[in-house]
């Protein structure tokens, strides 16, 4: 394998005008950016609201159920994308299924699927999805 370096040449040079470019322009903002340190630029930022109150503020537990949920159904997402990517290739590609796989991965997916579902019918039932 005849490996040269002088290919990549202008790789290098364009990573280091990258770079250059972002170092310069950080300074240049540091060194000409306004300095007047008021209460309100250093009081903290939250989503554009006023903070209200203690950062220690206890929430309830349906934010968390909600949050977990979501997690589990993202996951969801990157469990399903690479099987449809996956299973029907063309089997000469490489990382395809085999014929005979097909079948047991897609049943495979169905339970999963299936599993998923009757979660999200527990959940519903138990009025998780309801914001008091």
């Amino acid at each position: 394998m005849n490996f040269d370096l002088a290919t990549y040449y202008p790789i290098f040079l364009y990573l280091l005008v990258i770079v250059g470019f972002a170092v310069s322009a950080l300074i240049a903002a540091h060194c000409i950016g306004p300095k007047k340190r008021t209460a309100v630029k250093l009081m903290p930022y939250e989503s554009g609201m006023d903070p209200i109150g203690t950062a220690r503020q206890r929430f309830d537990v349906k934010f968390y159920l909600i949050a977990i949920l979501f997690l589990v159904f993202d996951v969801e997402l990157l469990f399903l994308y690479p099987w449809a990517v996956v299973a029907y290739r063309e089997s000469d590609r490489a990382y395809a299924l085999a014929e005979g796989l097909r079948p047991i991965v897609f049943w495979e997916m169905v339970v999963f699927l299936g599993t998923l579902g009757v979660a999200y019918v527990y959940a519903w039932r138990k009025g998780v999805f309801q914001w008091r």
